[in-house]
């Protein structure tokens, strides 16, 4: 992913076309996707992801990944967080097949056309419900991003959501504190659920839609992902709620 294709050049090396790359909205979270993952987080090979900073697998490496896009979808969230953060590894995680794939060519192609950058930013197809804690050590990331999630509208679905109190206890733990989680949604009832849960977490505390505002990446999380566009398009709300990662007095 880091060179363009032989007998190319720079400029002819395109971005890939998302009409061949369409998949279903929404995956099913509990079905069995054949997918690989390392038995802990000091096992993962980085190197395919972030040649640049990670040469060969056994490459030691201060960095580690500090921003991770759970359900990166069609990735634009990581596309334009990359440039403004050249310094940060970015990972996102998308469960659909097709759409990691288009994710993957376009960050091939980006590298390619923009010799030096993007280097810091990835995609891994993967199920964030299950495997989280394989990938990243505790407090480990400092961003974490749920960007327009499948809502599951139906009660007996409402166990699929990806904030629950059982994966937040999940994404506390892999979160430095001082770390932020962002949510957005234009689902009202999906933004409450949310909000209800995060609230009642004791290692998370909302923070105010002021400092929100403030946050540079706040305006990307509501406009960089295809959802928040389509959402703009069709001039829909949108409901954001930020929480940082506070310190746990129990723990030593």
């Amino acid at each position: 992913m880091s060179t363009p294709e032989s007998g190319q050049s720079e400029s002819q090396i395109k971005l890939p076309q998302k009409r061949y790359y369409r998949q279903r909205a929404h995956a099913n979270p509990f079905s069995d996707h054949q997918l690989k993952y390392p038995p802990q987080p000091s096992e993962m090979d980085w190197s395919k992801h972030y040649p640049q900073f990670y040469p060969t697998k056994d490459a030691k490496c201060d960095k580690k990944v500090e921003f991770a896009d759970i359900g990166c979808g069609y990735g634009g969230l990581m596309i334009a967080l990359a440039p403004l953060y050249p310094d940060n590894l970015i990972v996102g995680m998308e469960i659909r097949l097709k759409v990691e794939e288009y994710v993957y060519e376009r960050i091939k192609a980006l590298r390619a056309q923009n010799p030096g950058q993007y280097q810091n930013v990835s995609i891994m197809r993967m199920n964030a419900m299950k495997f989280l804690p394989n990938f990243f050590e505790k407090g480990q990331l400092t961003k974490m991003f749920f960007l327009f999630p499948d809502p599951h509208f139906k009660a007996r679905k409402h166990k699929a959501r990806i904030i629950s109190n059982t994966l937040l206890a999940e994404y506390a733990y892999i979160m430095k504190v001082g770390g932020i989680l962002y949510t957005i949604t234009d689902v009202r009832d999906l933004h409450e659920w949310m909000v209800e849960h995060l609230d009642a977490h004791p290692l998370f505390q909302r923070i105010s839609d002021e400092e929100c505002n403030q946050d540079p990446v706040t305006e990307h999380v509501r406009t960089a992902t295809e959802e928040g566009k389509k959402v703009a398009r069709n001039e829909g709300d949108k409901f954001l709620a930020c929480y940082r990662r506070i310190a746990d007095p129990y723990d030593a």
